[in-house]
């Protein structure tokens, strides 16, 4: 299985129609969040992306909310919104879960706290694929300023469970860093457009 994955597109149009271009070659398309930026752009930028007729997993980030990405994906056949739920695509599992987490300092942002995070990651299977929008603790979450801003609820899900891969985003800085716990990569994704043979 081939699959294209890209997180934090923040409504750069002409990078969604490289995408487009780009998911002729794969199997799956993976959307780790952040299509808009602080919910403006959401419904130009998802149908920026509609071209994509690969079966498509989207997560909400923390620009846009979980009903705002459902909505506009409505206009979208081969895509599927997941936070706290899986899919099955040609017999892989894939497991989503969207939001900042933990909470952002922004009021603005769709946030989810550890808590909650930790009780919707209970559904997640061994070996599914992992889509979320956040990084696990101290994988690929390194700020600017040198903190780590990743999810304890992530990691501790990824340490349990050891899915395949595991697809993120939100910490700009970290685009393009990859990690591992125990078998389970960890690939912070950034808007290029990532690909994955699993």
């Amino acid at each position: 299985m081939r699959i294209l994955a890209f997180s934090d597109l923040h409504r750069d149009l002409d990078q969604a129609a490289r995408l487009t271009e780009m998911s002729k070659e794969a199997d799956v398309v993976i959307g780790a969040g952040d299509f808009a930026s602080i919910h403006q752009g959401l419904e130009e930028t998802i149908e920026a992306l509609a071209g994509i007729e690969t079966p498509t997993v989207l997560v909400p980030g923390n620009n846009e909310t979980l009903e705002d990405l459902k909505v506009a994906a409505e206009s979208w056949p081969s895509a599927t919104v997941l936070h706290g739920n899986s899919i099955e695509i040609d017999g892989k599992t894939f497991f989503g879960l969207g939001g900042g987490i933990p909470v952002t300092p922004w009021d603005w942002s769709f946030d989810v706290e550890e808590a909650e995070a930790e009780a919707a990651l209970a559904g997640l299977t061994e070996g599914a694929v992992l889509v979320v929008h956040s990084p696990p603790k101290g994988h690929c979450d390194e700020a600017a300023s040198g903190l780590r801003l990743g999810s304890t609820a992530i990691f501790k899900a990824i340490e349990e469970k050891q899915p395949v891969l595991a697809v993120c985003g939100h910490i700009h800085e970290s685009w393009g860093q990859t990690s591992t716990v125990g078998g389970t990569e960890i690939v912070n994704l950034g808007p290029s457009g990532t690909f994955f043979d699993l």
